[in-house]
């Protein structure tokens, strides 16, 4: 079975050009070039505007086809680029992931007197007000779209909460009083319930919210094709509704469905604890693998390499894991700023894409470059190297070396479905150094290179198939076989 790797194909700083949808499109054969399997796409609804990256949102039967909130297209298109864009990627034998929203919805077409109370922003358990009555944005009438796909309209009874009284200009959080209007109970228990996030939150205690969720599901599951979704803030949705609505997509397909939840806390055990409470109907994104690599970036040479994988997802569910590296979230200048280092990205890559385990993410942003008032420069050049290793090198028994503090490797040993496969791996985060390690007298003299290029020199391995593999200090050295380079279709890309 060959590797493979997703995509999140969107930044948060993407030009708001509506041409993202055509710029996939024309990127599916570098795509499989490179090993990607899935492409994780941006939420393709309607948002509060033109300009939103889609988590403000508005309609989700509008992929980009009515005239509501001063566009057509959403940010990144219309629904006819988008659906041409999927049409050519499953051409390609790559697979499609929606990204979709469902904890709240955001610039309501009308507002509604609303009975609430005030809630402890700290402890959302306690309430701080008698009720009160405000003006909230909840009324969604979708006058653009009209009945077409849905005739449900939203209004107070769908929600719970929100955060804005037209009346009075205040912001807090305030929870909808009434029989029934309680916060869901199987969410974080951050700030004693974290069910609330933002705008207008969905109350999935409504069987009539609950119903028409599913609906759309099902909905725009075939109006894609789509093989998979990737579920926004699943931290504050129902445990019970989530796995609910999954189950339900589900049933709607006769094939593989893949689902990968967004769960931002670092601490392992809540989300192996979530893992069970959804009943393993999806994976989860290794957010404590990610904070690992983020301090080892920002500590350098303090940090120990023998804990990178502690306590990170992929040590305890390797099956039910998506490792990333940075995503639009941990970009610079957003709420959950926590962006690796420039000179540690190749090496936190190196760390995700050469092992066996989990089911690497790359980032656009990393991969293309980000814009906006932090921009940074592009790697493919650097990235293509250890997407390319991973695509055609990286098999078989793996064997690791984290002896030491600054120096760490393993040896992927190769498998007879992968011609000249297999790989050594060697990082340093303080000065050059070697490991040794041993392929059998059936490698004897065989010529090795470092596909990264940080290494010029070529090692000959001995008689007994064995050799001190280097790394320059603060690098990554991925040591293939000389043979290999050579066959990979393309080739490298040139300095």
């Amino acid at each position: 079975m060959d590797n493979y790797i997703m995509i999140q194909y969107f930044e948060w700083e993407l030009p708001c050009d509506q041409r993202h949808w055509q710029r996939l499109k024309a990127d599916a054969d570098n795509l499989l070039r490179i090993g990607v399997s899935g492409v994780w796409i941006p939420p393709c609804c309607k948002s509060t505007g033109p300009n939103d990256v889609g988590y403000g949102v508005y309609d989700l039967f509008d992929l980009g086809e009515f005239d509501q909130k001063g566009t057509v297209p959403t940010k990144y298109g219309t629904k006819s680029e988008l659906t041409e864009a999927i049409s050519v990627l499953h051409e390609k034998g790559l697979k499609v992931y929606a990204d979709v929203v469902l904890n709240h919805k955001a610039a309501a077409d009308a507002t509604e007197e609303t009975v609430v109370v005030k809630v402890d922003p700290m402890d959302r358990r306690t309430v701080i007000s008698e009720p009160f009555t405000i003006e909230a944005w909840t009324r969604f009438d979708f006058p653009g779209r009209g009945n077409t796909y849905s005739a449900f309209k939203w209004n107070k009874s769908h929600f719970s909460a929100t955060d804005y009284d037209a009346r009075s200009g205040e912001t807090a959080i305030y929870k909808f009083a009434g029989e029934g209007k309680e916060f869901a109970q199987a969410v974080d228990e951050e700030f004693g319930n974290y069910d609330f996030l933002m705008y207008a939150n969905i109350d999935y205690y409504n069987s009539d919210v609950v119903e028409e969720t599913v609906r759309w599901g099902r909905w725009i599951t075939q109006e894609l094709g789509l093989d998979g979704m990737r579920m926004d803030a699943v931290k504050h949705i129902d445990d019970n509704f989530m796995q609910y609505f999954i189950s339900k997509i589900r049933e709607s397909v006769d094939r593989p469905f893949f689902v990968v939840g967004e769960y931002w806390r670092g601490e392992p055990e809540r989300l192996r604890e979530y893992l069970s409470d959804v009943d393993y109907h999806m994976t989860l994104f290794d957010v404590p693998l990610h904070f690992n690599l983020f301090e080892a970036s920002q500590r350098g040479r303090d940090y120990d390499l023998r804990e990178i994988f502690k306590d990170a997802l992929v040590s305890y569910n390797p099956m039910n894991v998506v490792t990333f590296v940075d995503n639009h979230d941990s970009q610079h200048r957003q709420s959950l700023e926590s962006f690796i280092e420039e000179w540690f990205k190749e090496i936190a890559y190196a760390f995700i894409l050469l092992r066996k385990d989990g089911y690497p993410c790359l980032f656009y942003g990393d991969y293309y470059g980000i814009g906006g008032e932090v921009p940074k420069a592009p790697m493919k050049d650097r990235l293509d190297p250890l997407l390319l290793a991973r695509k055609f090198l990286a098999y078989g028994e793996q064997l690791d070396r984290f002896d030491d503090a600054h120096i760490v490797g393993w040896q992927r040993l190769g498998d007879l479905e992968h011609a000249d496969s297999g790989l050594v791996t060697v990082i340093s985060n303080t000065d050059d150094g070697a490991l040794h390690f041993s392929f059998g007298e059936s490698h004897a003299k065989t010529v090795w290179v470092d596909i990264t290029r940080h290494r010029v020199e070529e090692i000959i391995l001995s008689d007994y198939g064995e050799a001190d593999f280097p790394v320059s200090g603060g690098k990554v050295s991925v040591w293939v076989k000389k043979v290999a380079v050579e066959k990979i279709p393309g080739g490298l890309p040139r300095e």
